[in-house]
């Protein structure tokens, strides 16, 4: 496995991938909130944006005072300094993944990056 790495995530309230996949470019956690329940603190970042998909249930993010409703399927992202809070529904629970990169760091997309192999 020098090329790739594979872990399985359970159902822990936060799973953070960085150093269980050796990740060099991103930091990527799976959350979950059992309903009623959020994220004790507000945060924002210094030069990270943010990509949220909601994987299941439903839930709320609180954007710079703004409520922005969330539920599966939803994909949000958030600039560095927006500040961000969430919290899970008072019916369900919710799960989502946070994916972090540096804003402004992509450099190209999949088709520019990829090596075709045989061609």
């Amino acid at each position: 496995m020098a090329n790739f790495n594979k872990v399985s995530v359970t159902a822990g309230a936060r799973t953070e991938l960085h150093d269980l996949l050796s990740l060099t470019g991103a930091e990527i956690s799976v959350n979950h909130l059992p309903a009623g329940a959020g994220v004790p603190f507000v945060h924002s970042h210094r030069e990270n944006e943010e990509i949220y998909a909601v994987l299941s249930g439903k839930g709320a993010a609180v954007v710079d005072g703004e409520r922005v409703e969330l539920s599966a399927g939803d994909w949000v992202r958030i600039s560095p300094a927006a500040k961000r809070q969430f919290s899970a529904a008072e019916d369900s629970a919710i799960c989502y993944l946070c994916i972090q990169v540096r804003q402004n760091s992509l450099v190209g997309y999949t088709k520019d990056d990829a090596v075709i192999e045989g061609a």
